[in-house]
């Protein structure tokens, strides 16, 4: 008798949901493993609009979706970074790039190349190295050729400013035609065995689904992995004292940029995501700083364009679940747990969740090694997200408001305070393959934040520094050339993906 599971009931829809389902039809195809997505008619989807990072561009290519087709169906954008907006004082701004920043020089961080130069009154910018921050600070933007030869073409990465309402509908319609069964129902009762197994759904319409593996995607609520199974939630309140969120929607009053604008307030900061339709715009702030009407104010007087809905207050609590994986339960999305979206990984902790399931895939025994390799893995994920979170307030100096006067001494993780010692020593990052933030991505963010280590690396001293300048102003030099021949932004989104009046009618509606 075979082994293998036979079946996969996913609950919930949303984002999180219908990724599942068109990830897994696609991964399991052929394996005779049925899949099942049970949604309540009832039940809204957060939906505020969502920033991606790189990885949801090999979300589509992994699961054969024509990017093309994907964005207009999304009124989707280009993003190539995050603009960070007066995270130390007023007027100053630094951006966090995708993709590489630099060419490393025999064996040794092109950081370290570019500190020993900092000295040299003609030295260049840090982000004058990086194609992406280029690209975004002139509006430029082409997808890169896979034949791509230039280093500069090679380089850059980017990522999609998407709608995740038209989003999750556009995947539902790609799941169910490749044979995902989706049943309209709410869950009255969920059965679970003696073992603590999860046996079946008992559902408001009368019937029953049961299942070999329980994938939940019921956000906050975490019906099946709280409700049902007990697991409980890590609190990491007292390292991010953000709780709070409230998000409105608002006309477009120019092109869209390629990038998201996050903007520090006096109780945490908001977020502006340019779609090809309109905008996304939200305030995450802690409320023992800040009341909800306080948050409206500021996130209204920082829109610009006509509101195409109210503002919503959304709560959370960041952490993740104890554990994301038990018995024959997967916690996904917001059921798997929270950090806020600064860096824009919640797609990505949904995407990693999956492959890292995919590579830890149970049988019917549920071997207990299987399920601890994936907790303690996507555990790691989450703590690694969580500690760059922490980076951003930690590093600011802000001191302009009780909010940022607390993070000045805010409480640090160990791993994060023995990764600030060691680039403070002497700007080096500690980095395996398994994490999603490069070095770069650090240096980007430490260098924005006016965070300088003490010294270089001592071999650094045998490189010649006025050679080394030199090199460094003819690289800048080339990547902006390369960048001023590509078309702008908009010029591309309108010649190659533009949004359908149907998709702008569908956006139109949803709020």
């Amino acid at each position: 008798m075979q082994n293998t599971l036979t079946s996969i009931c996913i609950l919930g829809g949303g984002t999180a949901g219908w990724m599942a389902a068109t990830l897994l039809s696609s991964s399991l195809q052929g394996s005779g493993i049925k899949i099942t997505l049970v949604e309540s008619p009832d039940i809204a989807t957060i939906g505020v609009g969502e920033s991606t990072v790189p990885s949801m561009m090999e979300f589509l290519r992994v699961c054969q979706i024509d990017l093309k087709a994907f964005m207009q169906a999304t009124a989707a954008s280009f993003k190539l970074g995050i603009r960070f907006a007066d995270w130390t004082t007023p007027g100053d701004a630094f951006f966090h790039p995708f993709g590489a920043v630099g060419q490393d020089l025999q064996g040794f961080d092109f950081y370290q190349a570019w500190l020993k130069t900092t000295a040299d009154n003609s030295a260049t910018r840090w982000l004058d190295h990086s194609p992406s921050a280029v690209m975004a600070e002139h509006n430029r933007f082409m997808l890169r050729s896979p034949q791509a030869q230039h280093w500069v073409l090679q380089n850059y990465s980017y990522a999609l400013h998407l709608d995740a309402v038209l989003a999750a509908r556009y995947l539902r319609d790609i799941a169910i035609a490749r044979g995902v069964e989706r049943i309209e129902a709410t869950v009255d009762q969920v059965i679970v065995d003696e073992r603590q197994f999860i046996q079946s759904l008992l559902l408001t319409n009368g019937h029953c689904v049961g299942s070999d593996f329980f994938i939940d995607c019921t956000g906050f609520q975490a019906l099946l992995i709280k409700g049902a199974l007990g697991i409980g939630y890590e609190n990491w309140s007292h390292y991010l004292p953000c709780d709070r969120a409230v998000a409105v929607q608002s006309e477009n009053t120019a092109a869209p940029v390629p990038y998201t604008l996050a903007t520090a307030r006096d109780a945490g900061w908001t977020w502006k995501i340019p779609l090809q339709h309109r905008t996304g715009n939200g305030y995450v702030f802690a409320s023992r700083y800040c009341s909800d009407d306080q948050a409206v104010n500021t996130l209204l007087g920082a829109v610009q364009g006509q509101l195409l809905n109210e503002p919503r207050i959304i709560p959370f609590v960041t952490g993740r679940r104890q554990k994301i994986w038990h018995n024959n339960c997967l916690a996904l999305g917001l059921a798997s747990g929270f950090l806020e979206p600064l860096e824009s990984t919640a797609i990505h902790l949904i995407y990693k969740t999956l492959i890292r399931f995919i590579s830890d895939f149970p049988d019917r025994d549920f071997d207990v090694a299987a399920e601890a390799s994936f907790n303690q893995k996507i555990n790691s994920d989450y703590a690694e997200i969580r500690d760059f979170i922490i980076l951003h307030y930690c590093t600011s100096g802000r001191s302009d408001t009780e909010f940022w006067r607390w993070c000045n001494t805010m409480p640090l993780p160990d791993s994060l305070r023995e990764t600030l010692q060691r680039f403070h020593a002497r700007g080096q990052i500690n980095h395996t393959a398994e994490q999603f933030f490069s070095k770069d991505s650090w240096f980007s963010i430490l260098e924005g934040m006016h965070q300088r280590p003490h010294k270089c690396h001592p071999l650094m001293h045998a490189f010649n520094t006025t050679q080394l300048s030199t090199s460094l102003r003819e690289s800048a030099a080339n990547i902006h050339a390369t960048v001023m021949q590509m078309p702008l932004h908009a010029d591309y989104l309108s010649k190659h993906c533009a949004a359908t009046m149907q998709n702008h009618k569908l956006f139109e509606g949803q709020y």
